[in-house]
């Protein structure tokens, strides 16, 4: 046991041969990528119905959408878009949280995962990193769909969708950080990129 800590640690120290990614390099690739102005997927125009009004949602890689709170919550939307799991990043009651639950979807049957977190640069949102990327990869390894929202779908959701893609698809945090930002405007804090970093810097070390 001693010696695989010993590995372990080794691991954490290996040098990176183009240094340690920053949160000031994922701030960086944030000002430097321009968010193309797509149209709300699934929206109609000439559907006058009131579910489809004040849509903000965006398809930023291919079955993975992220939104806010009140398109979180439109179920008529959801079925719309086919989406088959939804995951909650800011699951509470009060300032800054969005108060569903399993039971909120049970009548559409999505598949649910709600995530406690607030919006704050001292949030340990890392702890949820390997839960949210297996959530969001049993969605789409199985052709299935992802709503990932919070409150306006900027910081936590974006986060959980980029250590998807960093954990998942392999990708190095600014180029998940540049593609989901082309596709919708995000801009987590800069508490969440510090750890995308970090995750960036650990995912590096152990594909060396």
């Amino acid at each position: 046991m001693r010696s695989t800590w010993r590995d372990r640690d080794r691991d954490f120290q290996k040098h990176l041969p183009d240094g340690e990614t920053t949160q000031y390099h994922l701030i960086e690739t944030l000002r430097r990528t321009q968010t193309d102005n797509n149209p709300t997927p699934g929206y109609d125009p000439d559907h006058n119905d009131v579910y489809m009004l004040n849509l903000d949602c965006d398809e930023v890689y291919p079955g993975i959408f992220i939104g806010d709170a009140v398109t979180a919550k439109n179920k008529k939307y959801l079925k719309i878009l086919g989406i088959t799991h939804l995951l909650n990043a800011a699951e509470g009651n009060g300032y800054g949280f969005v108060n569903t639950d399993e039971n909120y979807y049970a009548d559409i049957k999505i598949k649910y995962l709600g995530l406690p977190l607030a919006d704050l640069f001292k949030t340990d949102i890392s702890k949820y990193f390997y839960t949210a990327a297996d959530f969001i990869d049993d969605a789409v390894s199985t052709g299935g769909k992802v709503f990932v929202n919070c409150i306006v779908g900027m910081s936590r959701s974006a986060t959980c969708v980029l250590a998807y893609l960093m954990i998942k698809k392999e990708m190095l945090a600014v180029d998940a950080v540049r593609l989901v930002r082309k596709n919708r405007y995000i801009q987590p804090n800069d508490g969440f990129l510090h750890q995308l970093a970090q995750l960036d810097n650990q995912l590096r070390r152990l594909r060396l």
